[in-house]
């Protein structure tokens, strides 16, 4: 996939996460479990963006960011504002890193080792964004099961 393709589609997604974020009626569902899912909508919000953020800001784009994943799960009550920094940031470092990046880059292997055995960048980064993706429906589900109560 092309870099521009790559950073269109982060970029789509972080906004899509702005607008399920922004559709919680209420801004404490944000932090409630619901039914069988065992992750609010805010702590997958914080994981994306903690994810992101280190795996594309810090290891490709040397940015200096300290990922905490225990904060990602762990970290409760921050209000919609918060979370929507968090997004914008992790859209900065998207934009700034693929923006840095070239065609050549994409072929060469991912600077660490993150699934037991060595991976290009251009399959790393996809990954990623099917990862966003995916928390992105959970969200979605999640949110919704909360207003249907």
């Amino acid at each position: 996939m092309s870099l521009a393709s790559l950073n269109q589609i982060f970029i789509r997604d972080l906004e899509k996460l702005n607008e399920e974020l922004a559709a919680y009626n209420d801004e404490t569902d944000l932090w409630l479990i619901a039914g069988d899912i065992n992750n609010t909508g805010g702590n997958l919000i914080l994981h994306l963006c903690g994810n992101i953020q280190h795996f594309i800001g810090a290891v490709l784009g040397e940015s200096g960011f300290v990922r905490k994943r225990d904060d990602e799960f762990g970290l409760k009550g921050l209000s919609k504002v918060e979370l929507v920094a968090q997004i914008e940031e992790t859209k900065k470092a998207v934009n700034t890193t693929l923006g840095k990046l070239s065609a050549e880059d994409l072929i060469k292997p991912y600077p660490i080792n993150v699934f037991g055995e060595e991976m290009t960048t251009d399959f790393f980064l996809t990954h990623l964004v099917t990862h966003l993706s995916y928390h992105l429906g959970q969200i979605n589900y999640h949110r919704r099961i909360l207003a249907s109560k």
